[in-house]
């Protein structure tokens, strides 16, 4: 039998679970606070439009964390695969990369795929609401209140379930502010605060280190926190750094962070390079030939190594024996003093906690409204993880919303 259902928040997940739930019969509503559909969507594809990744399904569910059960659920109803089948229904075709992401053909851009999007939505009846707020749940079971941003008129609305996928609290100008989470507070649900993810760390470089430096990659290397090591690229900047090993670690760098003790990033300047050659290498540098010489010729390791081991190196002058130099190129300690700003981080942890939620991802607080997407406390690295993610819980809310509907409307 058709319902009539609310999705709240035109990102991913709410775009996947209303054309799902549409698909099923129901009569879907779809509002959206910003101007347009799926803005963080867009920005997000700026930089190359990861869509997903083709990693194997155990490997991708453990890039979860702690909520990989969870995920090796969702991903088990709507895969990468699965993703790939509806957007070629759209007829956007898409590929997998060397890296192993998966990225729409270079004639589909993040916008053809949106608009792609949003006709299939309208095609199936989805009535889209631009320029509509949330404010909250209404005073009546299965209420919530909304504001037209333009005329300012507040309204309430009652369908059969509501889905909010408000998103997260970092880029606020894309609409993804968090500020939803005091409304969820004040109606009882467990939340936890908002923490950056997927972010850039903070190191106090030397003023020297920063004028001499400035904003350099350093290419092929590793990085350690704790036990969790990560290859890529790392960007150096006037803050710190930058870049997917910087990215995929901080969970385990807010977690040292929130102790309160001194947390370092331990980088490897040589990862490629077995122990003993490297070993055999540093043992053979000749008497009377620089650091930086040294370096550059026998381990093409140029400008800014040399300097940035002067940077982080115990005080005094660089050590010269082997053992020394080896320990400084495979470990060299990065003091992080914080993370960067909420609103600078790609994602957010923090959010709805998951006591807060049935196994079909409803408020239990709130019977017949479900939450999917960035607003569930959980985090991934980039690499197409994020929005798969957020798609494959928008379909796993839609899944519950439908048998909620079967079962009976509270």
């Amino acid at each position: 039998m058709s319902a009539t259902i609310a999705i709240v928040g035109g990102g991913p997940a709410g775009l996947l679970a209303a054309w799902q739930l549409a698909e099923a019969g129901h009569t879907v509503a779809l509002y959206e606070a910003q101007a347009t559909m799926g803005r963080k969507f867009l920005v997000a594809g700026h930089g190359g439009f990861n869509l997903s990744n083709s990693e194997p399904p155990a490997a991708f569910a453990g890039r979860y964390g702690t909520r990989h059960p969870e995920f090796a659920r969702y991903l088990h109803l709507f895969s990468p695969d699965e993703l790939r089948r509806l957007l070629a229904r759209l007829g956007i075709e898409t590929f997998v990369g060397t890296s192993g992401r998966v990225f729409p053909t270079p004639n589909h851009k993040p916008a053809h795929v949106l608009r792609a999007w949003l006709d299939r939505l309208r095609a199936l009846g989805v009535q889209l609401h631009m320029r509509h707020r949330w404010l909250g749940f209404g005073t009546e079971p299965g209420t919530h209140c909304l504001r037209h941003e333009a005329t300012g008129e507040e309204f309430t609305i009652r369908p059969d379930a509501t889905l909010l996928a408000l998103g997260g609290a970092s880029w606020a100008k894309t609409g993804s502010d968090g500020r939803w989470l005091p409304l969820l507070l004040a109606a009882g649900v467990e939340c936890l605060p908002f923490a950056p993810a997927n972010c850039g760390a903070e190191v106090a470089w030397s003023a020297y280190f920063r004028e001499k430096v400035g904003r350099q990659p350093l290419k092929n290397i590793a990085l350690r926190c704790g036990s969790h090591r990560v290859r890529g690229e790392l960007l150096l900047t006037d803050y710190g750094i930058e870049g997917t090993p910087v990215y995929a670690l901080t969970p385990y760098l807010r977690a040292a962070l929130a102790t309160g003790e001194p947390a370092f990033l331990h980088l490897h300047l040589k990862p490629d390079l077995p122990d003993a050659p490297l070993r055999q290498q540093l043992a053979r540098r000749p008497d009377g030939t620089s650091l930086a010489s040294f370096l550059s010729k026998t381990l093409r390791l140029g400008p800014p190594v040399p300097t940035l081991l002067r940077e982080l190196a115990p005080a005094g002058p660089l050590p010269t024996t082997p053992d020394a130099l080896f320990s400084l190129l495979t470990a060299l300690p990065l003091p992080v003093s914080a993370l960067r700003p909420l609103d600078e981080a790609i994602s957010t942890a923090g959010g709805v906690a998951w006591d807060a939620v049935d196994e079909h991802l409803m408020l239990r607080r709130q019977p017949g409204t479900f939450v999917a997407g960035e607003m569930l406390d959980w985090e991934a690295p980039t690499g197409g993880y994020l929005l798969q993610g957020c798609f494959s819980t928008g379909a796993w809310a839609a899944q519950g919303i439908g048998e909620f509907l079967r079962v009976g409307r509270v």
